[in-house]
């Protein structure tokens, strides 16, 4: 056969008579076209991914914001049942239930309803009780607080727990502000929470003055017309809306909170960093009480220079890398014009050597075919198989007839995977791979690398292997063909898909169950190891599963000092008697301080000695905190705090 006729083409459908000048010219016009391709196709990515990342970025603080709303009604309404509850409330005792809701909200406070007839006896009262003068005040137009004038009735501060240096204003009367009074009496009408509107909060700072008054009125029986008191929650606007939140100079975010039933539309709070120049915005509704909020929030600065396009880098690159390539062509393409001159001149030769070759190959042939467990295929450069051993003939079904010099290697891989792989090797190596060519060509990240492919056996059903390709040289060092070696996988495959799935549930399992699971061993040189412990123990012990898995030791160190030893007592008997293990005991935490775990785990005697437990652990100290508070309510007077006659 004459040798053109086995000459591939230069980029497959170029002749190799065509000028080198021309091919470089049609490289560069298509790696042009490519890049502004690519170009506008990660652009339009680019675009969806930043709208993606702003709508995450939004919801997520949209549910955080909803939550504290939430958090300071659940809190207000956990004081209403208080006062609900309680036949009598003292200072001290309105002092310690208020004292731990101090969180995003300035202050709580309790206001009584007074009416005109009541007003001298209620200040005589609490000026006895307090041991100084006490009076119903409000705000005069200076913005001091004065005695209030007569009215028919008054609901003036009695109690109040704030986070301002400024001090409570005892005695202010709420009904004197028309702002307050409305929500006061909206709090009255419906019987649940009410929202003042916008206003200048009194006792307070002025960094932290805008907010509103949340209201929850308090009744002694159901079906009350009219409540004795109110509660309150003087909320900023900014401390519940800030506080907590990424700083100014590192939000993506920029915020703005409006009352909707507002008709000034007045803003509560805004973000004080830059705003982009963006069209992209999100509004969301949020509600406390019985008025809604919209918040409205748009991509700061920070966000724009986080997430910059990279259009003008990939048009420089493609442009330069398009260019680079079509010079290297021409030189290329030059050589191989001048080298396949030479080729012709070494025909003769290589047919003298054909001879010698038919012989070599009859005794490779035995040697491959006593190879029956491995596929090993070997392809002239036009990928024509011509040999074709026993152990593929096992392996596909094929006998060796049916393919040698009929098939091609790329007839027996499945095309998907190698249009696919074809693709992949186009992208990394910045020129067209044909698909007969995709099992052969390496990255360059993955030189002599075995791959997995899959074949399609005579009879049409899939074959998992292992392909290691390398090319075929004669004695000159010059390329005449490829070799394969295909390994069967597909029982390997099976075992590692049966793992994978016990892997997943497992992890799944231990996720949704509360605590932490673990497998401890104690062995006989006094060796503390954790086996294996789920994600639940790193909350637990504030301590990541790696490191407990290296050295279990780091547990004991966050146990309180006071129950260290009587913990390891309990592994020491339970490892000696092989009993079931149970412990409640105390823990100090770097981050959430001290805790109380429970632990239970049974034990089995491993067989070279020691001994392997199979438990778990959670934290208890919710349980814990509310026995406490159970047992000092069965000893003590609810009222008073004295010991009753249970606890002598």
């Amino acid at each position: 056969m004459p040798l053109q006729a086995v000459r591939p083409k230069i980029l497959g459908f170029i002749s190799e008579q065509a000028s080198a000048w021309l091919v470089a010219l049609v490289v560069l016009l298509a790696g042009c076209t490519l890049t502004g391709i690519v170009a506008w196709a990660t652009h339009d990515l680019y675009q969806q991914q930043v709208r993606q990342r702003f709508q995450l970025l939004v919801n997520e603080r949209y549910t955080r914001l909803q939550e504290r709303f939430e958090d300071q009604e659940q809190r207000l309404n956990s004081l209403r049942r208080f006062f609900v509850n309680s036949s009598d409330v003292s200072r001290e005792e309105f002092d310690g239930f208020t004292q731990p809701l101090l969180l995003r909200a300035r202050a709580y406070a309790w206001a009584p309803r007074v009416l005109r007839q009541q007003r001298s006896q209620f200040e005589q009262q609490v000026s006895r009780e307090r041991g100084v003068d006490f009076v119903i005040r409000e705000l005069n137009a200076a913005g001091e607080l004065v005695p209030a004038p007569g009215r028919d009735e008054y609901v003036p501060v009695l109690y109040s727990q704030t986070q301002s240096l400024l001090g409570s204003p005892l005695g202010f009367d709420l009904l004197a502000q028309p702002l307050r009074r409305s929500a006061l009496e909206r709090a009255h009408k419906s019987g649940k929470l009410a929202v003042s509107q916008p206003m200048q909060l009194v006792g307070v700072e002025p960094a932290y003055a805008a907010g509103v008054l949340l209201v929850a009125p308090v009744s002694r029986e159901a079906g009350t017309e009219q409540p004795y008191g109110y509660v309150m929650a003087v909320i900023s606007m900014r401390q519940l809306m800030a506080d907590g939140l990424p700083k100014p100079e590192r939000d993506n975010l920029v915020m703005q909170i409006v009352d909707t039933s507002d008709q000034q539309q007045r803003v509560l709070y805004e973000s004080n960093n830059a705003v982009a120049d963006s069209r992209l915005e999100g509004v969301r509704r949020l509600t406390l009480g019985d008025h809604v909020y919209a918040l409205t929030l748009r991509p700061s600065e920070i966000f724009a220079r986080a997430n910059h396009s990279s259009l003008a880098a990939i048009l420089i690159m493609g442009s330069l890398l398009s260019l680079l390539l079509s010079i290297l062509l021409y030189m290329l393409v030059s050589q191989r014009q001048r080298a396949l001159k030479m080729v012709e001149q070494r025909t003769q030769q290589l047919r003298l050597r054909e001879q010698e070759l038919r012989g070599a190959h009859g005794q490779l042939r035995s040697v491959l075919n006593a190879a029956t467990q491995v596929a090993i295929i070997a392809t002239d450069l036009r990928g024509v198989i011509n040999t074709f051993n026993a152990g593929a003939e096992q392996m596909l079904g094929f006998t060796a007839d049916q393919v040698v010099g009929k098939l091609t290697l790329e007839s027996l891989h499945l095309a998907t995977e190698l249009e696919m792989r074809s693709a992949k090797l186009g992208v990394t190596m910045g020129k067209r791979i044909p698909a007969s060519q995709a099992m052969l060509v390496e990255s360059p990240d993955s030189l002599h690398e075995a791959r997995e492919w899959t074949l399609i056996r005579n009879d049409g059903s899939p074959l998992s292997v292992t392909m290691l390709a390398t090319v075929l040289l004669d004695d000159h060092g010059l390329w005449v063909g490829h070799l394969a070696i295909y390994l069967d996988v597909t029982e390997q495959k099976r075992a590692y898909e049966a793992l994978a799935v016990r892997d997943r549930l497992l992890k799944k399992l231990s996720a949704h169950v509360p605590g932490g699971i673990f497998q401890f061993t104690l062995e006989p040189q006094d060796n503390w190891r954790f086996i294996y412990a789920s994600d639940g123990m790193r909350d637990i012990y504030e301590i990541e599963t790696g490191l407990l898995q290296q050295d279990a030791k780091r547990v004991f160190e966050r146990i309180h000092p006071l129950d260290a030893e009587r913990v390891r007592a309990s592994v020491r008997l339970s490892a000696l008697q092989l009993s079931h293990w149970r412990e409640e005991y105390r823990v100090l935490l770097p981050q959430r301080g001290l805790r109380w775990i429970r632990g239970e785990a049974t034990p089995e005697e491993l067989p070279g000695g020691g001994t392997l437990w199979h438990g778990y652990v959670s934290d208890i100290s919710d349980l814990k905190r509310v026995e406490e508070e159970l047992r000092a309510l069965s000893i003590t007077d609810s009222l008073t705090g004295i010991y009753n006659r249970r606890y002598f």
